[in-house]
């Protein structure tokens, strides 16, 4: 009996010290992945302006005429570059990128938007290169980083844009998402276009225990989280807007691969199923922001007819 006793104390003892390193592993990676580091550059020049790494303005990229302007955001002023159209009215589009992403990873929305005569502002936020730059130097999947949207827009307005249009890719997604549940400037909003909107914090954990591969997942995942709020400034598993861009009345785009990695593809599925308004949702099986180049010309078509309906409206 007390061998047996002790057997259990052993196995009890491994199976503790497994989740708790399992979980440490995860936190670590995860914070690894919001901590704000310099954006390197590639080895060799990145020629296509639709290629990610590709590095150079709307002028240099498809000769474009823009702006240079400053957002005035709570931290400070952050750069911007506003690349007029004509034609569109009052309704412009902000671009909003991912995690240590750049400006230049919009232009394959922008190449759609301004055919269609829409303006697009291509923002900068707090920890990019030449934005000011928070305290605690960490992505917050939204939490904060919705307050420097929120100056974009009032930026607009004040130009005179009644009807935005919310472009945002990965983390961009959820920082729009955010904006959503925080901004009182969201009735502004008449569109949202996402792809692969990191909108679930939770759920990109999940998916990064299950690419280790490590057994007993649901064991992990709290652990995780806990080390995580030791580590972080702000309380990541607030960071879910789901409800919120489902809920948004306007249209709305979503692209999303399944075979992404990073952000997992039920996030866009657990919005679809949720939509009760008008919906264009282009289900690839390409990896993270990859769906543009797995399909572009059945891309392309998509986000030219779901602009072309919302200018109707």
């Amino acid at each position: 009996m007390k061998k047996f006793v002790t057997l259990i104390s052993i196995l009890a003892a491994v199976f503790l010290v497994y989740i708790v390193g399992s979980g440490w592993i995860i936190a670590h990676n995860a914070r690894d992945l919001l901590t704000v580091a310099q954006t390197e550059r590639p080895a060799h020049p990145v020629l296509n302006p639709f290629a990610i790494g590709f590095r150079g303005d709307p002028q240099m990229a498809f000769g474009y005429p823009f702006e240079e302007v400053k957002i005035a955001t709570e931290l400070g002023l952050a750069p911007a570059w506003l690349v007029p159209a004509g034609g569109a009215g009052n309704m412009a589009a902000i671009y909003v990128h991912g995690i240590a992403g750049l400006r230049e990873n919009g232009y394959r929305h922008l190449s759609v938007l301004h055919k269609a005569d829409i303006p697009v502002l291509l923002i900068t936020y707090r920890n990019d290169a030449d934005a000011p730059v928070s305290l605690e130097r960490q992505y917050a999947f939204g939490l904060t980083e919705w307050k420097d949207l929120d100056a974009a827009v009032s930026f607009l307005r004040q130009r005179g844009v009644t009807r935005i249009i919310l472009v945002g890719e990965s983390m961009g997604g959820a920082i729009v998402g955010q904006f959503l549940m925080h901004s009182g400037q969201a009735k502004s909003i008449a569109a949202l276009i996402l792809d692969s909107p990191a909108l679930d914090s939770r759920a990109i954990i999940r998916n990064l225990i299950s690419q280790f591969g490590f057994p007993l997942p649901a064991a992990i995942e709290p652990v995780a989280h806990s080390f995580l709020a030791l580590q972080l400034t702000v309380p990541l598993t607030d960071a879910n807007s789901i409800a919120a861009v489902a809920a948004f009345p306007g249209p709305l785009f979503i692209a999303h691969g399944t075979g992404d990695r990073l952000v997992p593809s039920s996030i866009s599925d657990a919005v679809f199923a949720a939509r009760q308004g008008p919906t264009t949702f282009i289900r690839s099986e390409a990896g993270h922001l990859q769906s543009w180049h797995e399909d572009a010309s059945r891309y392309r078509r998509a986000l030219s007819g779901f602009i072309e309906q919302l200018l109707t409206i």
